[in-house]
């Protein structure tokens, strides 16, 4: 048996055998090389403490940068550039009201992903 960081027990196979129809069933529906690089890149998006906290911010309510800002205790500059990398993801979207420039989440998979990641840490 070997332990992850959390010191619980993972068991490992010891047998050689190979499960052909398993292979073969799941070998059939493999997602791929294309998908499983985008989805990489929309996990590694969410990589990042800060951004999460703007997401979260975003899941209460549509904020402008000024108020995630605020909020967070960061610069413009800085929140304006995580801004930039979570709308490149597809994961925020903006809308003007006049001067100001509001953010939000892109849709409700976005939200769904977040609360469920919230919801798979929380228990």
């Amino acid at each position: 048996m070997v332990k992850n960081k959390r010191e619980t027990e993972i068991e490992i196979c010891s047998c050689s055998e190979i499960h052909d129809d398993l292979v073969d069933e799941v070998g059939k529906n493999m997602i791929p090389e294309e998908t499983s690089i985008a989805l990489a890149e929309f996990f590694k998006v969410l990589g990042d403490p800060t951004r999460i906290k703007i997401l979260y911010a975003l899941s209460v309510n549509e904020m402008c940068v000024c108020d995630i800002s605020n909020l967070l205790d960061m610069n413009q500059s800085a929140v304006s550039h995580q801004l930039r990398v979570l709308r490149t993801a597809r994961l925020v979207k903006y809308r003007k009201e006049g001067k100001v420039v509001y953010y939000s989440l892109d849709d409700e998979h976005v939200e769904n992903v977040f609360g469920q990641g919230l919801d798979h840490i929380g228990h």
